[in-house]
């Protein structure tokens, strides 16, 4: 079992209790750091010293202070103030991670909340009870406000959740379940919206795809070299050796498992072409930086996810620090350099389908032995081409941006949810171009028959032919794209 607020947390563990795939709760060594936290904070909000949040106004009224019979109102008033998020509800899996990863920070023992509120968080998880959270509305400094308000408004009976397909008032799922609203006490609705979960929620969603997809980069890759019968000297490691990038390493390394005893490049290995297009030949330098940047990615959000983010953090029994643990910077310029890095994957990988159509050799011009009457794949590299330039767009970085908020409180925010959301959009345009890439692979390798290629790329090449077969004559291509892509979305290619 994965113990909350003790055992380090990481995207594969975090994916894994989302889906039930990982038992997680709370130790006595847990619950003991929540109570005496909450002992601490009790004991605050009774002082006549004005602690910020705890018997104090929030934001622009921080010097405003409020009596303990105010506190309750305050807290709650603090949520449904807050919850004005708008758009699309996110999925509920980033609900459910959201959830997840408050429940990592609380459980450390510096936030102060209540044990029954970490509990009922709790029962939301286990039983799915997945409140709805609009997708726009945070700029990622003091926290994840607005999102996290909606993430948690179930708690007081207010919000909405995620019943199979529909949306069901919390109160009427609360009342189902036999559960009363919560009352929020001192701190409590700081320490449940005061955070970056929503940006670490998109973050670990990001990492857990872009990783597959950088993998698959590297087979898709694979198959149009053996399409395009180009050379595999490249990714010697003597090369990569003096260029010690560990990415590079990685993918170089890959790309010879790859095409391990491939007799149709064997085959060639004599031939007259000295080098191939950069798209080929410096794949590991180009899918090995994007690999560089998942790795810096992955290493601050396993630091985020084991850490605080909330305010004011309290340390002993008459300190409670008021400070910017909630920013999203740290992830927010991240985060942008991870859209670039996934974005640059579909930009090589278009490059690829391209060659492929030019009929050079061996293989026929727009991958059809009829060309002429026939447009052969001319048109889906339209397709990569277009998914190229949306994710060039989205990669002007967020985190480059600021506008104040809480009348000058808040001057300057990371607007790293933003961030968040593009890069998963890049993610999901990426699987779409490999889709098409490997499509234009397996249709390349119906050319170079009967040479046989590695075993991981035959049978790559099988579980392709297995939905879509090859194009001997124009056919309406979009159900076989779209197969190609559920083929990506459910990883079934062989990556390893």
């Amino acid at each position: 079992m994965f113990k909350y607020g003790i055992d380090h947390l990481t995207v594969d563990k975090t994916i894994q209790i989302a889906r039930g795939e990982l038992k997680a709760g709370l130790t006595p060594e847990a619950i003991n750091k929540v109570n005496a936290c909450r002992a601490k904070v009790e004991c605050m909000a009774k002082s006549n010293k004005a602690y910020y949040g705890i018997n104090t106004g929030f934001g622009p009224l921080c010097d405003t202070q409020i009596s303990p019979e105010q506190t309750s109102k305050l807290q709650e008033n603090l949520l449904i103030t807050h919850a004005v998020g708008v758009g699309n509800p996110i999925g509920k899996e980033l609900s459910k991670i959201m959830m997840i990863c408050k429940v990592q920070a609380l459980a450390q023992g510096f936030s102060g909340v209540r044990l029954e509120l970490i509990e009922r968080i709790l029962f939301f998880i286990e039983n799915d009870l997945l409140p709805v959270v609009p997708e726009q509305g945070s700029v990622g400094a003091s926290g994840d406000l607005a999102p996290l308000s909606h993430l948690f408004l179930p708690l007081l009976g207010e919000g909405e959740f995620w019943i199979g397909k529909d949306i069901i008032p919390a109160k009427e799922v609360l009342a189902k379940h036999g559960l009363k609203a919560i009352r929020l006490e001192a701190k409590e609705g700081l320490g449940l919206i005061n955070g970056t979960q929503f940006i670490l929620a998109h973050t670990i969603r990001g990492l857990y795809k872009m990783e597959y997809l950088l993998d698959l980069a590297d087979v898709a890759g694979a198959m149009s070299l053996e399409g395009f019968q180009g050379s595999a000297a490249p990714y010697r490691e003597e090369l990569h050796a003096i260029r010690p990038f560990k990415g590079n390493i990685k993918v170089a390394e890959r790309m010879r498992m790859l095409l391990e005893n491939s007799e149709n490049l064997a085959g060639h290995i004599n031939c007259e072409r000295v080098q191939d297009p950069y798209s080929l030949r410096c794949i590991p330098q180009v899918h090995g930086a994007s690999r560089n940047a998942w790795y810096h990615l992955n290493e601050l959000a396993e630091i985020e996810m084991n850490s605080v983010t909330d305010n004011p953090i309290v340390l002993s029994d008459t300190e409670a620090i008021s400070g910017g643990n909630f920013h999203g910077q740290p992830l927010a310029m991240a985060l942008d350099y991870c859209s670039i890095a996934a974005s640059e994957l579909g930009n090589i990988a278009d490059r690829r389908c391209y060659l492929l159509l030019e009929g050079k050799f061996g293989l026929p011009r727009l991958l059809t032995a009829s060309g002429g009457l026939n447009s052969g794949f001319m048109i889906p590299q339209y397709t990569t081409a277009a998914l190229v330039t949306e994710n060039k767009s989205l990669c002007f970085p967020p985190s480059a941006d600021s506008v104040p908020t809480s009348l000058g409180q808040e001057d300057h925010v990371s607007m790293g949810s933003i961030s968040g959301r593009k890069f998963n959009q890049i993610l999901g345009n990426i699987e779409k171009i490999f889709a098409i890439e490997l499509m234009y692979g397996a249709q390349a390798l119906e050319f170079r028959s009967p040479n046989h290629v590695s075993d991981i790329m035959e049978k790559n090449f099988n579980i392709i032919r297995s939905k879509v077969a090859k194009l001997e004559d124009d056919r309406v291509l979009k159900d076989d794209i779209y197969t190609m892509i559920d083929f990506v979305k459910t990883r079934a290619f062989i990556v390893k």
